[in-house]
């Protein structure tokens, strides 16, 4: 069993919901992105995905699709992040897992990603851009190092589609909340409730809901259909436009709301 597992049993134990945030790994820098780890983990924060900068991000809309290229103009990569990751362990256990799409794990080699990945710390990958069917190579080896891939799950995935993906994913089944790339929204998608409702009488694995979830209001309302909200494109909009902010201040502003609204009291 892995931090991910861990946590989750954790929080079923207490009858609480996952707060899962997502930030780019390198922006606005590396050292930046290891402070406000280690300040969300203070003020809430479950688990931890760390996006691997992309040079084309096809899941993502323009809040992180930026984010990605302030990244990779500062120099962040793949490499670079795993020794964040090994850094950040000598002082957290929070759950962390890689949000990458598959050009840069390919190019690094899975094998050797899935080593280093292991000794890093990381916890479980996420690949938007690898479906199930193109996921036999990378997912024995993952597994192999006890690291979780998590796979997608789409508002338009039928029956036979959600079962597939779930029988799948290991770690927890991530829905997607909308048709579409990520990006802040104004509302949740009105069959969400209907569509988690399903999928949750098939799933054994916690399920977390992403893409949209821009408002505490909105994390509120979606934790009581899902095991988790996932938290990126709101998070990663206030730190572009507060970019000297210290870490600290920054989480309890934008970040801590998002945890009380789940009933949490960090």
């Amino acid at each position: 069993m892995n931090r991910i597992q861990k946590k989750f049993e954790s929080l079923k134990r207490e009858k609480k919901k996952a707060l899962v945030v997502f930030i780019t790994a390198g922006d606005p820098s590396l050292k930046k992105t290891e402070d406000l780890v280690y300040a969300f983990e203070k003020n809430g924060v479950d688990l931890i995905e760390l996006g691997v900068p992309f040079s084309d991000p096809i899941a993502d809309g323009p809040v992180i699709q930026a984010s990605s290229l302030r990244a990779l103009e500062r120099g962040a990569s793949l490499t670079k992040i795993l020794k964040l990751t090994t850094r950040i362990r000598k002082k957290s256990q929070t759950p962390l897992l890689l949000m990458s799409y598959f050009n840069p794990i390919f190019h690094y080699g899975i094998h050797r990603f899935a080593k280093d990945a292991r000794r890093a710390g990381v916890d479980g990958v996420i690949i938007p851009d690898l479906p199930p069917e193109e996921g036999m190579e990378i997912s024995p080896v993952l597994r192999r190092h006890q690291i979780d891939l998590v796979y997608l799950l789409a508002p338009t995935s039928d029956h036979e589609r959600q079962k597939k993906v779930i029988r799948a994913s290991r770690g927890f089944v991530y829905y997607v909340s909308l048709t579409g790339v990520t990006g802040v929204r104004k509302s949740i998608a009105s069959d969400a409730r209907r569509n988690l409702k399903a999928i949750r009488r098939q799933a054994k694995l916690p399920v977390c809901v992403g893409f949209g979830v821009s408002t505490p209001a909105q994390a509120k309302t979606v934790s009581q259909m899902a095991d988790g909200v996932i938290i990126g494109s709101a998070v990663v909009r206030a730190l572009m436009a507060h970019p000297g902010i210290g870490a600290e201040k920054f989480s309890k502003k934008f970040v801590r709301p998002f945890a009380k609204a789940l009933g949490k009291k960090g």
